[in-house]
């Protein structure tokens, strides 16, 4: 698949899932939500692989990189992500999000000694300032009290933890462990995790039999998990983090348009203007540098 198909794929179905994960949130403990999300998309990858007869036999230092890929992907990121959500709202946590696009760059930086271009500082920089554009009258709203900087302060260590998870794929590819069933174990890690913290809070399994809730969560698990961490995973050895990470950016911007058709979201000067900064911000860091070629002709030699 091309760079440019997966790039919209998870765009996407990512920028519909923020949609999504609000049916997720209610009766049932955000961590039992966790749970079920990854831990069907696990069986699903797991009897995939079967079918497929791929190897699922990994030794103890493979599965402890597969625990840790889990750990920051698929359970204690979303853990933060989702109590952040219970303090600020989804603007806010929409900018705090998108810093996954600098710790990316940092991370690349330290783990792989990735070099990253001005370009790429650039189209980070409007990304940010669209968003926040994007939302102002909810930020205009809200009180930066307690409440919004502890918000804040746990989504973005999900968003420091979903960002190391991006490093562990890209070692996984260096040390040529198949997507497929890393994606599987991970997930799987995750889910054993995140059982650990429902049950080390004393919360219990709970579930919502609601049409709105089982529907969201399929979708989640097979859409938001299988398809589109294999896209942007994918995406993110083909072209590295820094760029693949844009795609966060990308989200809001789904999302205010599905909320437009869907729930009638009403749309003013700050969403156009916001939008167009974050479709700036994507077309500076994707679009390749032009090289310019200076040829240098040789002169005749005077001839005295």
């Amino acid at each position: 698949m091309s760079n440019t198909f997966l790039y919209v794929i998870t765009v996407l179905i990512w920028g519909s899932t923020w949609i999504a994960i609000n049916y997720q949130l209610g009766d049932v403990p955000p961590e039992a939500s966790i749970i079920y999300r990854f831990g069907l998309a696990a069986l699903i990858l797991f009897a995939y692989c079967r079918f497929k007869k791929l190897s699922l036999t990994f030794n103890i230092k493979q599965h402890l990189q597969f625990m840790l890929f889990g750990l920051t992907l698929f359970g204690c990121n979303y853990y933060f992500i989702y109590s952040a959500q219970q303090h600020i709202n989804s603007a806010l946590t929409s900018i705090a999000f998108s810093m996954i696009m600098f710790f990316n760059v940092i991370n690349a930086r330290i783990w792989f000694k990735t070099k990253i271009t001005q370009q790429t500082y650039i189209g980070a920089i409007l990304g940010l300032i669209g968003i926040v554009v994007l939302f102002w009258p909810q930020i205009n709203d809200t009180d930066l009290g307690k409440e919004t900087l502890l918000g804040l302060s746990l989504c973005l260590i999900g968003t420091l933890l979903a960002s190391t998870g991006n490093m562990v794929s890209m070692k996984n590819k260096l040390l040529n462990l198949p997507m497929m069933q890393a994606n599987a174990w991970g997930m799987f890690y995750g889910t054993v995790i995140m059982t650990i913290v429902l049950l080390a809070q004393g919360k219990s399994f709970s579930f919502s039999y609601t049409l709105p809730y089982i529907s969201s969560l399929l979708y989640l698990s097979i859409f938001g998990s299988i398809i589109a961490f294999a896209g942007y995973l994918t995406l993110l050895n083909n072209i590295g983090a820094h760029k693949a990470s844009y795609t966060s950016v990308m989200f809001p911007a789904v999302a205010v348009v599905i909320s437009t058709l869907v729930e009638g979201f009403s749309w003013n000067i700050y969403t156009v203007v916001g939008l167009l900064i974050i479709v700036a911000g994507n077309i500076v860091v994707l679009t390749k540098p032009r090289k310019i070629n200076l040829t240098v002709t040789s002169q005749p030699k005077p001839d005295f």
